[in-house]
């Protein structure tokens, strides 16, 4: 058991390590025909950047996942004699999510391509918003939707959770990118707390994807740390919110009479922190008569750094939060209700604790 535990955790590295050095490869060359080409994000309006930044990070992301998701189904598919038995035992399981996956990346794809063009054009928000409605639509439709407990196990309810679900966490990771390292740095902290979640119930799939995610972001991490020298755009911040919101629905949360059923709150500690930034950002927005959906510098890192932290530090701290309130995740499914109300409590308090800060700190400097 523990060596085929081995050569499991072996593949979900390979995986990761692979979309790892395709990304920084790909986020080179993005850097580069960006410059050329014009794809530029500049500065101006609410941006924070003081001199033009190469665009196409997303793009690279993107491609990194699909080439070395591809790679391994095409590995499962041809190759599967050759594999340890460890792993060729549960060839056949993942040639079956073939469908389910294709359907998720094919509409994630549709996603990035439309955030493409918002890079741009400058869509307005009520396309883009049809358009992320639309796609979390036809995924729920072809079956990949919320199945969680009375009465969410009704197809309309559970599939209007799932595109609520899936289309509110592309717009917070949308949100989420408005700092150098933020989106990707927190992405891959919960790409890689789900996966582990995921892996503690004893499902394959999502975590193998989740890695993959994780290695792309690590890559592009290259490129996008402080100061950055290349932007994920929005191709890459829309297409990151949709393919995690996605792969949060499709997640086994308990497989046997032993795990928890309380597995089920997992995606909200762990999307607890992106979740919380778009709604306060909403409703300091709607409180000061302006669309939800217009960019300022009112999200919780330009906040942070208003406190007088700087910019990494900011992005640093927004990333231990994530940590933090998200880890729990990894213990609900062996969790009764006490156990697991402590636990969501636990990160209620967290993010309650920062909400307090703010708002103690905000009536000081009106005094």
């Amino acid at each position: 058991m523990a060596h085929d535990t081995a050569i499991l955790a072996a593949a979900g590295l390979t995986l990761a390590a692979a979309a790892f050095l395709l990304s920084a490869i790909f986020g080179l060359l993005a850097r580069r025909y960006a410059l050329r080409l014009g794809f530029l994000d500049r500065p101006g309006g609410h941006k924070g950047h003081k001199a033009p930044v190469p665009l196409g990070g997303g793009v690279a992301i993107w491609l990194s996942i699909l080439l070395v998701i591809g790679a391994g189904g095409l590995c499962a598919f041809l190759a599967r004699d050759f594999l340890p038995d460890a792993l060729a035992r549960h060839a056949s399981g993942a040639l079956g999510t073939t469908g389910e996956l294709l359907r998720i990346l094919g509409l994630a794809t549709v996603i990035m391509a439309m955030g493409l063009i918002d890079d741009r054009v400058n869509l307005k928000w009520q396309i883009r918003l049809g358009i992320q409605v639309l796609c979390a639509t036809l995924l729920a439709a072809s079956g990949v939707r919320v199945t969680l407990f009375w009465p969410f196990t009704h197809p309309l309810l559970g599939g209007a959770v799932t595109v609520l679900w899936i289309v509110g966490l592309t717009n917070s990771f949308n949100m989420l990118d408005n700092m150098d390292g933020l989106a990707a740095s927190v992405g891959l902290i919960a790409a890689l707390l789900f996966g582990g979640a995921q892996a503690a119930v004893g499902s394959l799939f999502p975590p193998a994807v989740l890695l993959t995610v994780v290695g792309a972001l690590a890559g592009f991490l290259v490129h996008n740390h402080a100061p950055a020298r290349l932007y994920m755009g929005d191709a890459g911040s829309n297409f990151l919110g949709f393919l995690l919101g996605a792969m949060t629905v499709v997640g086994t949360y308990h497989v046997s009479a032993v795990d928890s059923p309380y597995g089920v709150l997992a995606p909200l500690l762990v999307m607890a922190v992106p979740l919380y930034d778009t709604t306060s950002v909403i409703l300091i927005r709607l409180r000061e008569g302006r669309s939800p959906f217009e960019g300022d510098q009112r999200h919780l890192s330009h906040r942070l750094v208003a406190r007088g932290l700087t910019r990494p530090q900011a992005v640093w701290t927004i990333d231990l939060i994530t940590l933090a309130g998200g880890l729990g995740a990894l213990l609900l499914h062996r969790l009764d209700a006490r156990g697991a109300v402590v636990v969501v409590a636990q990160t209620v308090s967290l993010l309650g604790v920062v909400a307090i800060l703010e708002l103690a700190q905000g009536r000081a400097e009106e005094r």
